[in-house]
């Protein structure tokens, strides 16, 4: 069953803020605005958003595999992006490199006490630091969101990366394809998950993030895809929840920080599975010693 389509009527700031995004990209490729230099880290940039809707909250953690009910009154830290996305995305106005070739590279979470679902949130965001090396830029962005009383109970950073084409007269050595990532060999399974074809458009519905690569297969296969791809937010969430469930039987508190690369997209419709090490590293992929969609770690908050 579908994510009811009401909740796209909870998105209009992060359509708004993609809509402008949109704008400016287009701008860049025709010409019309002019490159700027920009300064590192950015200016902050606040906001107050109300209580996120109950139903919205809801609907969300169960179409990533969470129990609503291990969220009473707290707000899962992973949908940070359907408040932060609007901030984030000011942040790169003024950025001369083409946004429209912009992605998701992966985000580290730290999560210093829980977000309570029923106050406002106090948001802010800024552009941390761009990493250019003429073949890609890496623009990374801080996202904070809190309380009056807790303003920083989660700090997320996002990595942004922007092929450039470039490097030509790099060394050949640093101009051969890195190793695709894959999940080690001995490598356990904690889950199993089967995604359908319309599970991009059910993570837009509840977050806000439309871009059509997610959910329209004609616009995917014409940016490259066999069909649509998931969001590399979506995948992280479930790689969450999933811990949630097996690691430590259904509590949401343990976690405190969970950090991800987005390695390879993750084409729709797919089964795939979540695997952990010994070393707290953390999986999204096929099988083990299979290709990874996800490489990350994590830390708790007794370690």
């Amino acid at each position: 069953m579908g994510v009811p389509t009401k909740h796209v009527l909870q998105q209009g700031p992060v359509l708004a803020a993609l809509g402008q995004t949109a704008l400016l990209a287009l701008k860049q490729h025709l010409g019309h605005a002019a490159p700027r230099p920009v300064l590192t880290p950015g200016p902050e940039i606040s906001a107050v958003v109300p209580p996120r809707p109950r139903d919205l909250v809801r609907d969300y953690v169960r179409k990533v595999g969470g129990d609503p009910g291990a969220y009473k009154g707290v707000l899962p830290p992973h949908l940070f992006p359907q408040w932060g996305f609007p901030l984030a995305a000011r942040t790169l106005r003024g950025v001369h490199y083409p946004l429209a070739r912009m992605l998701n590279g992966g985000c580290r979470l730290e999560i210093n006490a829980p977000l309570p679902a029923d106050v406002p949130l106090h948001v802010s965001a800024r552009l941390e630091d761009i990493d250019d090396n003429g073949r890609r830029a890496v623009l990374r962005q801080r996202i904070v969101t809190g309380t009056a009383d807790t303003p920083d109970a989660l700090v997320a950073y996002l990595n942004a990366i922007v092929p450039l084409g470039g490097g030509k007269d790099a060394p050949k050595a640093d101009r051969k394809p890195r190793p695709r990532a894959r999940v080690p060999a001995g490598a356990r399974e904690l889950a199993y998950w089967k995604l359908g074809a319309r599970e991009g458009l059910d993570f837009a519905l509840l977050t806000g993030d439309f871009n059509p690569v997610h959910w329209i297969p004609a616009y995917a296969r014409a940016s490259g895809f066999k069909s649509t791809i998931l969001h590399g937010f979506a995948t992280m969430a479930r790689a969450i929840e999933g811990l949630n469930r097996t690691l430590w039987s259904g509590d949401v508190r343990p976690l405190r920080v969970f950090e991800c690369k987005f390695t390879r997209p993750l084409v729709l419709p797919a089964r795939v599975g979540l695997y952990v090490d010994d070393a707290q590293g953390v999986y999204v992929g096929d099988a083990p010693s299979g290709p990874a969609y996800l490489t990350g770690s994590f830390e708790t908050r007794d370690a």
